[in-house]
């Protein structure tokens, strides 16, 4: 049976996504660091044809596996890891990026001699102009594929679900997965596999293995142009290696589930693509995390399309946090969709200004919104194309203003503020100032009111070492909330 679904015939699907939590996954696979270099083109080299890259800023990540990992984090899974590295320089990075992460348990075996894979991108205001690769792709050591194996097996007794993330680095090879498999199957676990290479014979009996359209096509040496070659070629597949489920990702046209008799096509599920790196570590995460949280495949890959559709609206190579699905999949408002965490309003930040935006930021505790935060609000988001607004917790209000203080709580006050077409965002803080968020979106512009002196503002300096401006808006006169609290409260 061949039937056709989008998220609209799933309303409980928002509910599912706040329970990804409960999950518990390990993943299996090659890890690499990730490390990107930005900066400014200016000149060509008078050595050679080339760019000269001025280097502004470097960060550096964990990637392959170590992504799927970030991933299953970000949706507040428990993850035990386990990866090989080398031991140099490299190896000993990503063993801290990994340590770093809250809620993973990481297995990071050395083995002596082998190079760590590190990829290093070269980006010039948002284009990538360089990648190199520094890497070592044969097997892992036989001694030390023995030991990868038993801790393996030790750690599926504590997690719910096993996940095989292969880059063809040499850790999922020479017949490591299978035994993989084998001891997953004797743990009554299930077995995730997201392949790499025409080769999928190691795999056999993994219980889902997810394919772009073009692995795919690689695999079976078959088509798979339109959804009747896909369906063709994928049940090949689960013929060939006994695979109980295969889901293919098909880019701008969704993906498609085939699990047994049923073959599920699902709409892509973006709004706007701006980068796709990642996207697949995204989806079998989510799935890894749907289904260890008791979710059926069917409700897992709908959520896995829904997360895939929030990262490739994101700059690099990003993540779907537990927030995001929910919210992208909650019946809420447009103007409550506004109100998103400060990591999340640092995406949109670097998406805006990738394209050439500029971005205003301004912050108050907006305790009784009047005609003055409004007439303030209007004069920041005429300075800046996208306008985020900070504001205070309840907790912070409390500290800064007294008992009593606020009026409203924190939820009202932001849902009021993000109901302004003046406002983009809202960001609730819970520090006393929002020195913090400013440093974390770095805006173009820094607005307060004019009854600030500039060497007042909180945050001027951190936008003005960058470029950015500040500027005092004017303010209408006879508007307090203070004045507006003590009035009501004297008439009580």
């Amino acid at each position: 049976m061949v039937t056709r679904q989008d998220l609209a015939v799933a309303p409980g699907l928002a509910q599912t996504a706040r329970i990804l939590a409960r999950a518990s996954v390990l993943v299996i696979g090659d890890v690499m660091l990730d490390r990107s270099v930005y900066g400014g083109v200016e000149r060509i080299s008078p050595e050679a044809p080339v760019p000269i890259l001025t280097e502004e800023r470097e960060t550096a990540a964990p990637g392959g596996a170590g992504n799927v990992v970030r991933n299953l984090t970000a949706l507040g899974v428990a993850v035990a890891f386990i990866a090989v590295v080398g031991d140099d320089v490299a190896g000993s990075e990503i063993t801290g990026l990994i340590g770093g992460q809250t809620g993973v348990e990481p297995w990071l075996l050395v083995q002596g001699g082998r190079t760590t894979t590190v990829k290093t991108r070269f980006i010039a205001r948002g284009q990538q102009v360089l990648r190199t690769d520094r890497e070592q792709v044969a097997p892992i050591h036989p001694k030390l594929a023995d030991r990868l194996v038993r801790i393996a097996g030790d750690a599926m007794a504590a997690t719910g679900v096993v996940l095989l993330s292969d880059y063809r680095k040499g850790l999922l090879s020479a017949g490591v997965p299978a035994r993989l498999i084998e001891a997953a199957r004797k743990a009554g676990r299930r077995v995730i596999v997201d392949p790499n290479g025409a080769d999928l014979a190691q795999y056999a009996g993994a219980d889902l293995v997810t394919l772009n359209r073009r692995e795919l096509a690689d695999a079976s040496a078959m088509p798979a142009t339109d959804d009747a070659a896909i369906v063709a070629a994928a049940n090949a597949l689960r013929a060939a290696h006994g695979f109980a489920a295969v889901l293919v990702t098909r880019g701008s046209d969704g993906m498609t589930l085939l699990d047994g008799a049923a073959t599920l096509h699902i709409p892509a599920d973006a709004t706007e693509v701006f980068d796709v790196s990642g996207a697949g570590d995204t989806v079998v995460a989510t799935l890894a995390a749907a289904l260890g949280a008791g979710t059926d495949l069917t409700s897992a890959t709908r959520l896995a399309n829904a997360a895939a559709g929030i990262v490739v609206g994101k700059m690099g190579t990003a993540v779907a946090r537990q927030t995001d699905l929910a919210a992208a999949l909650s019946p809420a408002s447009g103007a409550l969709r506004k109100i998103v965490a400060a990591e999340t309003a640092a995406e949109h930040v670097e998406r805006w200004r990738h394209s050439g935006l500029r971005v205003g930021f301004t912050n108050g505790v907006f305790d009784l919104l009047h005609p003055g935060h409004v007439h303030l609000l209007e004069q920041a988001r005429a300075a800046c194309d996208h306008l985020i607004v900070g504001v205070n917790s309840d907790a912070s209000v409390r500290r800064l203003k007294g008992k009593g203080r606020p009026v409203q709580p924190e939820a009202a006050r932001a849902a009021v503020l993000a109901s302004l077409a003046s406002v983009d965002l809202v960001c609730v803080f819970e520090d006393d100032t929002p020195e913090a968020l400013i440093a974390l979106l770095q805006p173009d512009l820094l607005v307060k009111g004019a009854d600030y002196a500039l060497n007042q503002v909180v945050g001027a300096d951190l936008v003005r070492s960058h470029g950015g401006r500040v500027i005092l808006a004017d303010l209408l006169p006879g508007h307090s909330t203070t004045a507006t609290v003590a009035r009501v409260r004297a008439g009580a």
